[in-house]
């Protein structure tokens, strides 16, 4: 059996930015030139075709083979729209979603590409919030969980958050099949400046939410959530040591191979939580300098960090916030 494969943004010690294909113990096998930085990725589309997405507020995407044997084929979101960095496959990879600002609207979307004829938008539709960011399909193979952040923001600003007084982060679910919304749960009132970001889903069907809050630091609220299709939305209670070490922020979530494990990583507070999903209880905590990225192996997770560690092994490329497994 071979290596895993990992996709995982970076940039290089030329503050040039690109993706890396890379093992797990973090030989790169190839790479790709970004015109700016990325972010997340669908993977395993049509006929092997995976997408990188920009960091928001950015408006580009590269869809690349990878087995690296084609052309990478540079995308962009229509006027009137940017990336939020995140997507998946769906339709046996021939449609990609990624979710999206309407920012001459402030609405977050849905949009819709054809991954059989060069990634053409076809589409797009509402997720019934502002500021969508992460999803999870759930096992029914229609109905879409989303993550909407609720913070406002328009490239004219750049990433400046423009309505945090007033924000209102939530959980929706969509039938794909036809765009409709079907569930909007909105965070309470007490948890107003928390925004649901990043998700994985486990075992059970299961979707684990990480948040980033955005009061003030002297806070401790809870930082991960979980809701199912037929389950409301619950915060789980790590306990104040292990929610500390998140520092309110929680950058990357993952699920391990198994579904049985959930990781949780902060840049900010330098921590690795891990989560039994079964028991909600935390397994294991581990300290690690400005870690993000979660690869999650046969057997294991694997950390990147910004500050050039991949695991055990020491690079002079910055990983980004995110990996995603190429099959």
């Amino acid at each position: 059996m071979g290596d895993v494969l990992f996709a995982t943004a970076f940039k290089d010690e030329h503050d040039a930015y690109g993706l890396a294909l890379l093992n797990e113990k973090g030989a790169i096998i190839s790479r790709f030139s970004l015109p700016a930085r990325g972010h997340s990725f669908a993977t395993n589309g049509f006929d092997g075709w995976s997408v990188v997405f920009a960091r928001r507020p950015g408006n580009f995407a590269l869809a690349f083979h990878q087995a690296a044997k084609q052309k990478p084929k540079l995308f962009h979101a229509p006027e009137g729209r940017h990336f939020f960095g995140h997507g998946l496959f769906v339709e046996n990879g021939r449609l990609l979603l990624a979710t999206e600002s309407a920012y001459d609207r402030g609405d977050g979307v849905i949009g819709v590409y054809d991954a059989t004829n060069n990634f053409s938008r076809v589409g797009e539709f509402a997720t019934g919030g502002i500021d969508p960011h992460d999803m999870e399909m759930m096992p029914d193979g229609k109905t879409l969980c989303v993550a909407n952040g609720g913070i406002l923001t328009h490239p004219d600003s750049g990433r400046q958050k423009l309505n945090l007084a007033t924000m209102q982060s939530s959980i929706s679910f969509i039938d794909v099949t036809n765009g409709s919304l079907i569930a909007v749960q909105n965070l309470p009132a007490h948890l107003q400046r928390l925004s649901l970001r990043h998700m994985a889903l486990d075992a059970e069907g299961h979707v684990w939410i990480g948040g980033q809050y955005e009061g003030a630091k002297t806070d401790a609220p809870p930082l991960i959530a979980r809701i199912g299709l037929d389950q409301p939305l619950e915060m789980i209670d790590i306990g104040f040591e292990a929610n500390g070490r998140l520092a309110n922020y929680v950058g990357s979530v993952a699920a391990s191979r198994d579904g049985h494990r959930i990781a949780f990583t902060s840049p900010e507070g330098g921590a690795a939580i891990i989560i039994d999903a079964k028991s909600r209880m935390v397994t294991e905590k581990q300290t690690i300098d400005r870690v993000c990225a979660i690869g999650s192996a046969r057997t294991q997770f694997i950390f990147g960090t910004e500050n050039g560690k991949w695991g055990e092994t020491q690079s002079n490329i910055a990983w980004d916030n995110h990996s995603a497994v190429l099959a």
